[in-house]
């Protein structure tokens, strides 16, 4: 039995995991759309009533928010006040449109706006970075999500008692409380708490949730010294060109935040845009990944992944129910109460989402539209 095998099993139990491997077996064999082709289905065959799924599509369009245009204004504008010594030290970029895909049974269904804009997508990186921890654990890279990261990686960030006791399941579910400084941010750089922060309470690790980039960052930078290569270089040719996604996307990291390893020089990427940098990436793109994850992690006749990670990121944070391994939960409808409670989601500011949802065998990508609860509502309300 591998790492991750026994960590669902732990985490979640044998009953759990029965039900998951009986839901998927009927999927595997689904269909999954060719390199630059995306296979159409009329609305009516696929299960929804036209008129009120179009209803979905204007009601989404109607709560985009689009302007101002310049990405750098409008970070600056949100985290500079909150933050002291605020700094963007990665590109940014424009937004334009709104833009969005609905797939249902792997097929297109619904679409709007240009698709293939590539677009700053902010935190749905971070569930790109937990796919890249994911293939680590599978790889035998990572022996165990609950080893101390301080066995495996080098240069200082995990000395002392307490960076010493944080494990690879700490920092995928933000509850690390790591200290210290990366790429010239200090950890309480990002949401600052007390009135000084610097000189705010250690909590043990694994014990508090706390949304951090500064964090996340970290295991970006830890998962590139497993690897020993550039972090996108990873996720291009185990996930996205297998997928058949297109070679437009980029993945960007800071200007600091450069290491050499093994004689060359790299750049660690950032999981999220909070500081500028992250994932661009185009709505079609999005669409094929979240087609993944609604497929287990197969692709035609290929697992990407293992089937076992859609189970261990639905293992909630410490205090954080409706948050997995960088990926956000459903528990008792909470979050999005028209959905079922197994349905996940990527999300990132400014209205970036990737909805994922097993039971109605469906995909929703949004670009620009703030209310994802509000767009899966009326969308699941337009199935017969």
């Amino acid at each position: 039995m591998n790492a991750l095998a026994q960590h669902v099993r732990s985490a979640r139990g044998l009953a759990a995991w029965a039900l998951f491997l009986l839901a998927h077996a009927a999927l595997a064999v689904d269909y999954s759309p060719p390199r630059g082709q995306w296979g159409a289905a009329d609305p009516a065959d696929a299960g929804f009533d036209p008129d009120r799924l179009g209803a979905a599509v204007e009601w989404a369009r109607a709560n985009a928010v689009a302007e101002p245009a310049d990405l750098r204004e409008i970070i600056t504008a949100h985290f500079a006040p909150r933050e002291p010594g605020f700094r963007i030290f990665g590109p940014t970029g424009t937004r334009d449109a709104d833009s969005g895909m609905i797939l249902r049974h792997g097929k297109l269904v619904a679409h709007w706006g240009d698709t293939r804009r590539v677009d700053m997508t902010f935190s749905v990186a971070k569930s790109y970075l937990s796919t890249l921890a994911a293939l680590a654990l599978a790889d035998g890279l990572i022996a165990d999500l609950d080893e101390p990261v301080a066995r495996y990686v080098t240069g200082g960030h995990f000395a002392g008692a307490h960076n010493g006791r944080i494990t690879w399941r700490h920092l995928l579910n933000q509850s690390s409380d790591w200290s210290g400084t990366l790429w010239d941010i200090p950890d309480w750089a990002d949401r600052p708490e007390g009135e000084d922060p610097e000189q705010r309470p250690l909590h043990p690790p694994g014990t508090r949730y706390k949304y951090n980039d500064v964090r996340v960052n970290l295991l970006a930078l830890s998962l590139l010294e497993l690897f020993r290569e550039p972090l996108p270089q990873v996720l291009k040719r185990r996930i996205m060109d297998p997928i058949g996604a297109s070679t437009t996307w980029r993945w960007h990291g800071y200007e600091n935040s450069w290491v050499d390893l093994d004689g060359l020089k790299m750049q660690s990427v950032s999981g999220g845009g909070h500081f500028g940098g992250g994932l661009f990436i185009s709505t079609e793109d999005h669409a094929r990944f979240g087609l993944l994850f609604l497929r287990g992690g197969r692709w035609g006749d290929e697992q990407l992944f293992p089937a076992e990670w859609l189970e261990a990121i639905r293992t909630p944070a410490p205090g954080r129910a409706d948050y997995g391994y960088l990926w956000w939960l459903n528990p008792e409808r909470a979050r999005i109460p028209a959905a079922p409670e197994r349905a996940f989601a990527a999300a990132g500011f400014g209205g970036h989402h990737i909805y994922v949802d097993e039971q109605h065998d469906l995909v929703i990508v949004l670009r620009w539209i703030p209310d994802l609860a509000g767009v899966v509502e009326r969308v699941l309300g337009a199935l017969e």
